[in-house]
């Protein structure tokens, strides 16, 4: 294990439950954490210890001064790398540019450690949209502000480095072709070329990740697939297209199939993956088979990023009532990646 590279663990809007899922990620998956360091801020790793005890002592915050230090703390000890200059922190459960400027300058640093080599890679906890926009951040979410980052160490527009998300369980997986955007504009982002390069992106990630090309299925954008027509002309005109291009490059992928069933066909073992056209179409399925089992994989990046399948739950922080599962299905997804 002292060979490999540690993997971070960037602790989320402060505000939210991201800094208790880690501490008990640790806490409850001791082994699978070993090797694992918190990038964030150490006093509230301490407050998050202190949350998620119990009738338990907290685990103690070790802290450390660089990635490689993870492997040489004791066992039952988080250990932290300050990311920033320390500062009070802020409210829990309530939106902040404080907690909005702590949590992204986590993942800013633990991008750019993982961009040089520093890190293996990086399990994301949740940030807080609202929270990003007040601080300042020009990105939506986790996966632009690492797209972002990825093309500019590579000396790239971002624009040339597509990246598409992925959320998974271990019954369904999904790819989307666009992410956060309002359904009127996802609508017009289906088109030929962002179709294609989505179905490009999840066959080589697939492919990678299973050993061997994966079976794709796309979903239409309209009702029962655009019923020949009848209900929306996108899957004759665009969708069907992208596919036949894909096939021609080698890619088994087949539709467009009606969004209502392909997701149950996948389920049963009939796919690998469903492409979605929009977020919503794809997320749903996924989470409604439990948010504490899905994971969220960044498909693109020249670095390995997942993430649990849930948000900040302002309306719970504090309280101990914080559900590491999906975390640790993520950091375990993460290891898979890597070879761990």
């Amino acid at each position: 294990m002292s060979a490999r590279l540690p993997l971070a663990l960037t602790m989320g809007d402060p505000a939210g439950i991201g800094p208790e899922i880690v501490a008990l990620a640790f806490r409850r998956a001791a082994q699978l954490s070993r090797g694992c360091f918190v990038a964030g801020d150490v006093a509230c790793l301490r407050r998050a210890a202190a949350w998620t005890a119990g009738e338990d002592l907290p685990l103690p915050v070790a802290v450390i001064v660089s990635p490689a230090d993870a492997f040489d703390v004791p066992p039952a000890c988080i250990p932290v790398l300050q990311v920033g200059a320390v500062a009070a922190l802020p409210a829990v459960g309530r939106v902040s540019a404080e907690g909005g400027r702590m949590a992204a300058e986590a993942v800013l640093w633990a991008a750019g450690a993982a961009l040089r080599g520093e890190v293996a890679g990086l399990v994301t906890a949740p940030l807080h949209k609202e929270a990003l926009a007040a601080a300042g951040l020009p990105y939506p979410g986790h996966t632009e502000l690492l797209q972002a980052q990825a093309a500019a160490h590579a000396g790239v527009p971002a624009a040339s480095m597509p990246v598409r998300m992925m959320l998974a369980n271990h019954e369904l997986r999904t790819v989307l072709v666009s992410i956060h955007l309002s359904l009127r504009a996802a609508i017009e982002a289906v088109t030929h070329d962002n179709v294609l390069q989505t179905l490009r992106i999840a066959h080589a990630a697939l492919h990678a990740m299973l050993g061997r090309p994966p079976r794709i299925a796309v979903a239409g954008l309209n009702p029962h697939a655009g019923e020949a027509g009848m209900f929306g002309r996108e899957e004759i005109e665009v969708i069907a297209p992208a596919i036949a291009a894909a096939r021609a490059e080698g890619c088994d992928v087949q539709g467009p199939f009606a969004p209502d069933t392909v997701f149950m066909r996948a389920r049963r073992g009939e796919f690998d993956v469903v492409i979605a056209m929009y977020h919503d179409q794809g997320l749903i399925p996924v989470k409604y088979l439990g948010v504490e089992r899905g994971v969220n994989v960044t498909l693109g990046l020249p670095l390995v990023r997942t993430s649990p399948d849930h948000g900040t739950a302002f309306d719970i922080a504090g309280t101990g009532r914080a559900d590491p599962a999906s975390m640790v299905e993520a950091i375990r997804v993460a290891r898979g990646l890597l070879g761990y």
